[in-house]
């Protein structure tokens, strides 16, 4: 796949406590905030946007990391291989992101609910949605502690890297963050959706058991074999509605999909 240009999206910035990111957006009707993976929004990342936008919602990609539209398998091994450990390296020096530690909240989430709110605000609706995928894919969670968002889906979350028995029963929240999620989840419905191929060792099954203990029913896990990912890919399997999604009827990473924008139709989108 080419690189993107993504002149289909409006491009803008956004600015929370002297915090300015480059925002892109596209549709119209409530917002979800797709917080793409690492190495960034790539063309498979904008196409899952463009999805959003199609069912009626208005989709809100920040730009955290890499270069908006570059395909990054594009150019060969070496040149992949370049981009993407840059791309991470930088991300795992800066403040922004918590990596390793467990029972921590990244700081850039704070940065994401103050947008989160702004598209509320903007685009109107009950509420906002997001998706988090891979290095982001907790994000949506941390999110959550906001009434706003009604919406969470965690796609292949990756943090902390599961290095230790801790850190794959775990994932980046902190301790009071969580709590806040669990109390939505038990008195207002709040349901989280997450996705991994049970073949991935980012996303050990751990990560999973550690949400369902924690929030019970409220959590939906969507976990599908690694032969179910799109053998097209060079990539072993990991990206559920990206990389590594079929986009064809009856397959599973499509059924996967279809549940992500289902979720945002009867969230967002279906009168009460």
């Amino acid at each position: 796949m080419a690189d993107d240009d993504l002149r289909d999206f409006e491009s803008g910035t956004f600015d929370h406590e002297g915090d300015t990111k480059v925002v892109l957006r596209k549709g119209t009707g409530p917002a979800v905030i797709v917080i793409a993976e690492m190495p960034g929004i790539s063309p498979k990342v904008a196409n899952f946007a463009r999805k959003v936008a199609d069912i009626g919602c208005t989709a809100v990609m920040p730009h955290l990391f890499g270069k908006p539209g570059k395909d990054p398998l594009a150019g060969g091994h070496l040149s992949t291989a370049t981009y993407m450990l840059g791309t991470i390296t930088r991300a795992c020096v800066s403040r922004e992101f918590t990596v390793l530690a467990t029972g921590r909240t990244s700081p850039v989430v704070n940065w994401l609910r103050a947008l989160a709110a702004h598209e509320h605000s903007r685009c109107g609706g009950p509420g906002v949605g997001a998706i988090g995928m891979c290095f982001t894919g907790g994000y949506a969670l941390a999110m959550a502690t906001d009434d706003r968002l009604l919406a969470p889906v965690l796609s292949q979350p990756s943090l902390p890297f599961g290095l230790t028995k801790a850190a794959r029963h775990s994932i980046d929240i902190s301790r009071a963050d969580l709590e806040k999620v669990k109390h939505r989840c038990r008195h207002d419905g709040l349901t989280v959706l997450g996705m991994r191929f049970t073949t991935d060792k980012m996303v050990p099954s751990e990560r999973f058991r550690f949400l369902e203990e924690e929030l019970g029913d409220a959590f939906i896990a969507v976990e599908l074999p690694g032969s179910a990912a799109n053998p097209d890919s060079p990539m072993p399997a990991h990206s559920v509605v990206t990389e590594h999604l079929i986009d064809e009827p009856g397959q599973p990473t499509r059924d996967a999909l279809d549940q992500v924008l289902d979720l945002y139709r009867t969230r967002l989108l279906t009168p009460a």
